[in-house]
């Protein structure tokens, strides 16, 4: 298979994945909603879809595929209003998955990997999550992959196409955006950070790492049907990461001891509790299925990562002075 539609190819995860199968030759088409762009990325053929939904029409954009990688997905939106949140997560990311899936295999596409996310398996953990573990989504982003991921299995039975699922924990990466962004802005700009207390565990995936664990799932024949967690394979603390992160950006880390509970008190009384209870919780995954079952190993080192992110970083600071 090396005919191959990636979907959110203008996306953090998009644009890296499509970097890597092209430098291996493979034959790309890129799937957008509307604006073209991948910059510095050649010889890829651009399908403008329009919005994803139960209404999207995937013919044109799946002729000659042999194979799909799903990144496109409506993640987490704020200021949402509850009862409005579940039905346009499932708009997207069940009801417009399917819709893709659905065409994909009456078109003849063989492999359909799905990008995923550890929130399938939960918030927050005590032992790591592994693929075996219940799920227990607690958002509605987290219940509507599950729920795509259910659907797509039936589908897998019906048709015969190859399905694997891929659940990540937090990417980073050069490009990064939303709360990882935050921290690099926070360290480098000198404030106080008041984590030194937190004693927690987190895994992280480098994004090279992330997209070298998705081309293998595309080509190994043992990974029809799988579902993966993947990880640097290093569990950190939120200090240690911040640390990392100062020492990459040369600055002081400033991290002082505060109370735990009075800082969530604090910030679910200004609307961040979640924000705050991601950086003081542990979430950690067990990655032993796909390096045992595939052969896989992260090519990259978590300190190499770091060191790639603060490098692009620093480039944007730059460029925005």
């Amino acid at each position: 298979m090396n005919k191959i539609l990636v979907t959110g190819a203008n996306g953090f995860v998009g644009t890296a994945l499509i970097n890597k199968l092209i430098a291996e030759e493979w034959t790309v088409t890129g799937a957008v909603r509307g604006e073209r762009d991948l910059r510095g990325v050649e010889g890829v053929s651009i399908f403008e879809i329009g919005n994803i939904d139960e209404n999207t029409d995937w013919k044109n954009a799946l002729k000659g595929i042999e194979a799909v990688v799903h990144t496109a997905a409506r993640v987490h939106v704020m200021k949402e209003r509850p009862a409005d949140s579940l039905k346009a997560y499932r708009s997207v990311n069940v009801h417009g998955t399917m819709k893709l899936a659905r065409q994909a295999a009456a078109s003849g596409v063989r492999r359909f990997v799905f990008i995923s996310t550890v929130k399938v398996n939960g918030e927050e953990n005590t032992a790591a999550y592994n693929e075996a573990d219940s799920p227990a989504p607690t958002d509605p982003y987290a219940i509507s992959k599950l729920q795509a991921e259910k659907e797509l299995s039936k589908l897998a039975n019906q048709t015969g196409m190859e399905i694997v699922f891929i659940r990540p924990p937090l990417i980073y990466g050069p490009g990064v955006k939303a709360n990882f962004l935050k921290l690099l802005e926070t360290v480098d700009r000198g404030l106080p950070i008041p984590l030194a207390s937190i004693d927690n565990r987190r895994s992280l995936i480098y994004i090279e790492n992330f997209v070298d664990a998705i081309v293998l799932c595309l080509r190994h024949p043992k990974a029809a049907g799988q579902t993966f967690l993947v990880s640097d394979g290093e569990n950190q603390s939120t200090p240690d990461l911040i640390r990392r992160i100062a020492a990459a950006l040369g600055r002081s880390p400033r991290l002082i001891h505060f109370s735990p509970k009075i800082l969530q008190c604090l910030a679910r009384g200004v609307g961040k509790g979640q924000v705050v209870d991601r950086l003081i919780g542990s979430l950690t995954v067990d990655d032993t299925k796909i390096r045992h079952y595939l052969g896989w190993r992260p090519p990259f080192t978590i300190e190499y990562g770091l060191e790639k992110t603060v490098d692009w970083y620093k480039k944007v600071r730059k460029s925005n002075r």
